[in-house]
């Protein structure tokens, strides 16, 4: 029995265009439509944005990589640009901005992102007191004591 196969053009858009939970192969679909070639093309960068699903499988996965930030990441990891199936080089800034556009409405800052963080008291949270003993275990990289050296034979 052979698989069938479709492309971006043969999937209505009713099946994936504007969801609020859109899988990755969607995302690659809809990145077909618009720049061209195969959903196979896309899947692994949508797959990445996306990876943290794993850890967290409503929208709170998004803010790992749904951000501006994020989008410089995915470009640090496939690379500036990618060559689709029909050799059309495509910026991967724009894949990537076409996902959180998709999944956000806009592509909002890491500092959107955190500002909406509700803190709690263990994010904060430091120790009241420090024993002798934890003290002697932390080294400072700089010594405390700095010595006076003479410089001498410099020519400048």
């Amino acid at each position: 029995m052979s698989e069938l196969k479709l492309t971006a053009m043969q999937v209505p858009s009713r099946y994936w265009k504007g969801k609020n939970n859109m899988h990755p192969y969607h995302h690659s679909l809809s990145s077909a439509k618009k720049f061209g070639g195969t959903p196979e093309d896309y899947l692994a960068i949508h797959s990445w944005f996306d990876e943290s699903k794993r850890y967290y499988a409503d929208f709170r996965h998004r803010v790992l990589r749904h951000h501006a930030e994020g989008i410089f990441a995915c470009e640090d990891k496939f690379g500036v640009t990618m060559t689709n199936s029909y050799g059309k080089t495509i910026p991967v800034r724009y894949i990537g901005e076409q996902h959180v556009k998709e999944d956000m409405g806009f592509i909002p800052s890491l500092q959107d992102w955190c500002a909406s963080i509700q803190t709690q008291p263990w994010m904060h949270r430091t120790p009241q007191h420090v024993d002798k003993d934890t003290l002697a275990e932390v080294k400072s990289p700089l010594p405390l004591k700095t010595q006076k050296t003479k410089v001498t034979n410099v020519t400048l």
